[in-house]
């Protein structure tokens, strides 16, 4: 019945490093969140006639389309040049995003992080931060 005294008594003594731990990496969550935001990869289709600008943590940031292409009147190959900009842009966007953690991480073993990665979209990392 006592037994589990020590364990709690353990565990309260370890509540402020815990915690300190805990704040620490909420601050770096932030710092990373800022920095993926100022990272811009740009995706393109049909020979660059349509560029898709995205930020590292997933935000279109702009299209651009050139003007003959718009003048066709071809809507269904603008569709597709689009989604396909858009997605080679979202590639790269993870590509980035799964760099840039992998420099702010370092060598730390994050229990978790490779759940919260997928979670956020961005697939798993393995041991060379490269996501997979």
């Amino acid at each position: 019945m006592f037994g589990n005294l020590g364990n709690i008594a353990s565990l309260l003594k370890q509540a402020p490093e815990m915690m300190r731990q805990a704040q620490e990496m909420q601050e770096r969550m932030g710092e990373m969140r800022d920095s993926l935001g100022k990272i811009r990869v740009e995706g393109s289709a049909g020979g660059g006639m349509v560029k898709v600008q995205t930020s590292a943590d997933q935000k279109i940031q702009s299209i651009q389309v050139e003007q003959s292409l718009l003048e066709s009147g071809d809507g269904e190959m603008l569709e597709d040049l689009l989604v396909a900009a858009v997605n080679q842009s979202l590639d790269k966007a993870k590509e980035a995003a799964a760099e840039e953690m992998g420099k702010m991480t370092g060598a730390m073993n994050i229990p978790g992080l490779s759940d919260a990665l997928s979670k956020m979209g961005l697939g798993d990392m393995d041991a060379n931060n490269a996501v997979t």
